[in-house]
């Protein structure tokens, strides 16, 4: 067997090992959802679905999901308007300084959730912004927006915008030929963008439990609720309806993009 072979082989075995890794908690989450046992133990005893039957009769279950969607939405169109329209300007704006503008935008995703929770709970302090609902958008914007940036960003790197002019030339206002020329370019950056902001807006734990109170509480802050007060397998049939929803996203995605540009990004 050739020296080129085995390492082909430690390489696949390394890569089969990982995804093993990072998906066996999956794996265990959707298993612990099906078992009949009233605790978090595997194998179970017989499988059932009255975890999932028992969602409907969670307490504020129902809102907080509704309040999470909402919120996602709401702070992903904001996101996406704000961060194409902020790509733009740094990749063709004619001033000093685009790359720290540009690293000022992203510093969100380096920092930890607990710092940027701090820092936003005490900045709607000073400007007076005590209402949960805007001040989760606020808060939300702020971490979708990177997402947004520096995907677009890095697909408005690879246009030429001599694209543009060449269609202008051929009889194209400036709207139709942004519409024309750009936006099929950026579309899959854009799609794909907003369906990660989507999700980490979803998912979103350290900064949402500053800005909530005991009245109105995403899903995340609720499920801790759960696990704190009443811990039971509806906190896995919640899990496996998340790990669903970004199963979703991604078909999607795959459908309207597909999986080797979305790669890219």
């Amino acid at each position: 067997m050739s020296v080129e072979r085995i390492a082909r082989w430690i390489i696949n075995g390394i890569a089969a090992a990982v995804c093993v890794y990072m998906l066996a908690p999956l794996v265990v989450t959707v298993m612990v959802s099906l078992s009949s046992s009233a605790v978090f133990n595997l194998p179970a005893p017989e499988w059932s679905l009255k975890w999932y039957a028992a969602l409907g009769r969670k307490d504020g279950l129902v809102s907080s999901l509704v309040l999470s969607v909402n919120i996602a939405l709401l702070s992903t169109a904001i996101s996406l308007v704000l961060g194409t329209l902020g790509a733009i300007g740094i990749e063709h704006g004619r001033f000093r300084g685009r790359e720290a503008v540009l690293a000022f935008m992203v510093s969100p995703l380096m920092m930890p959730g607990l710092v940027v929770g701090v820092a936003l709970l005490q900045a709607m302090r000073e400007v007076g912004l005590r209402e949960v609902v805007p001040a989760l958008i606020v808060g939300h914007v702020v971490i979708t927006l990177p997402y947004i940036i520096r995907t677009v960003h890095a697909s408005l790197a690879l246009f030429d915008m001599g694209l543009i002019d060449a269609a202008r030339t051929l009889g194209m206002s400036y709207p139709r030929a942004i519409v024309r020329v750009l936006v099929p370019v950026i579309a899959p950056a854009f799609i794909t963008s907003g369906l990660f902001a989507f999700l980490a807006s979803m998912d979103n734990y350290p900064i949402s439990m500053f800005l909530t109170d005991a009245r109105t509480k995403t899903l995340p802050i609720e499920i801790l609720r759960y696990l704190e007060e009443q811990p039971d397998p509806t906190i896995a049939a919640i899990s496996t309806g998340l790990i669903l929803l970004t199963m979703v996203a991604l078909m999607i995605a795959e459908r309207l993009v597909g999986m080797k540009r979305l790669s890219q990004f």
